[in-house]
């Protein structure tokens, strides 16, 4: 087993999405652009006064959803659009330091990628 195998584990389960508020979501490359964008707008919006519940924050002439791995559109708020960028990056997070973990045994455990308990 080596590190770059880790790696690609890592980056497989980063891009295969996490679960907020009981609803699958996207994370591939693009998609935590996107989330990190709309979550940066958020906070803005929550700066500049947009209320708990508001799902105008972001000056459009529809409500702000977003859409689930499911296809299905789900409303946020401001607030909600924040919390959900922050989970995201801990999703993100928390993979590179179980991958952490795993490249700093000696040796990989052979079945680091089919294990679960070595993820998060």
């Amino acid at each position: 087993m080596s590190a770059a195998a880790v790696d690609a584990e890592r980056d497989r389960r980063i891009d295969s999405g996490f679960d907020y508020g009981g609803v699958a979501y996207q994370t591939r490359p693009d998609d935590r652009e996107n989330i990190a964008g709309a979550s940066t707008a958020a906070l803005a919006a929550i700066v500049a006064g947009a209320a708990a519940g508001n799902l105008r924050w972001h000056g459009g002439d529809s409500d702000f959803v977003w859409i689930a791995t499911d296809n299905s559109t789900h409303p946020m708020d401001a607030q909600t659009m924040f919390a959900f960028g922050q989970a995201a990056m801990a999703h993100k997070q928390a993979h590179i330091f179980a991958a952490r973990a795993l490249k700093d045994m000696t040796p990989i455990p052979a079945d680091y990628a089919s294990n679960g308990l070595y993820w998060p």
